[in-house]
């Protein structure tokens, strides 16, 4: 798998042949990350909740990608009103290929731009070749946390907010990272978009060495494989 981080949330998943786009909100600084959406191949749309900052390019993602595929809560596909929509809840999975995509708890709020109910906010846990990536979504600590490896198996990757003030902070983070999920590595995002996410880098890689997890501060535009 690869995995391209576009800013905030949003996230290009490559994986066999398959692109899954998550939480879409790469326009607001596209022009560090350079995406381009009408060059892409969209597969999936997935969605953890329905704040602006993580719904704001679902349009034109779908304008220019028809075909693709809304994975989130029945009232994220309601609200859309996409025919190609696989509404799933928590317990439930979207499965393609050799992949299932688990939907799984967050700690947050969730409601449109407009104020309208969006549902409960969700992560995702993506199962693939013996891997797990648990993909957070907006979250602070939660006791659900430990449970996922247990029931899920080794976190071999996990991608976790750490820019505080609407989700954990980096201490949190490390914290969940190193005592709930038992991973060893982590790719931080929703941090820096906004002045009140904005984070001392240092200290937020300082705090998870302490805890022995590897912190990933990822550029716009920069790629990883797993």
């Amino acid at each position: 798998m690869k995995i391209q981080f576009l800013g905030q949330n949003c996230f290009l998943f490559s994986y066999k042949g398959k692109n899954i786009l998550s939480d879409p909100f790469y326009n607001y600084q596209k022009d560090k990350s350079g995406f381009d959406i009408s060059a892409q191949k969209i597969d999936y749309l997935l969605i953890t909740h329905a704040h602006g900052d993580h719904i704001a390019d679902v349009k034109e993602v779908l304008e220019n990608h028809p075909e693709a595929q809304i994975i989130g809560q029945p009232e994220i596909c309601g609200h859309f009103g996409h025919p190609n929509s696989i509404d799933i809840n928590f317990g439930g999975s979207a499965k393609f290929l050799d992949m299932k995509i688990s939907m799984v708890p967050a700690s947050h709020t969730s409601s449109f731009p407009d104020g309208t109910y969006g549902g409960e906010p969700c992560g995702y846990i993506f199962r693939f070749e013996g891997k797990n990536v648990y993909f957070a979504g907006d979250t602070g600590v939660m006791a659900d946390m430990e449970m996922f490896p247990k029931l899920f198996g080794n976190i071999d990757l996990a991608i976790l907010p750490i820019g505080s003030h609407y989700t954990m902070c980096s201490r949190k983070a490390s914290f969940a990272a190193s005592e709930l999920l038992k991973t060893k590595k982590v790719i931080g995002c929703h941090f820096d978009t906004f002045p009140p996410i904005e984070i001392n880098h240092d200290e937020a890689k300082e705090r998870f060495a302490e805890k022995n997890v590897e912190l990933v501060l990822p550029k716009l535009g920069e790629t990883f494989e797993i």
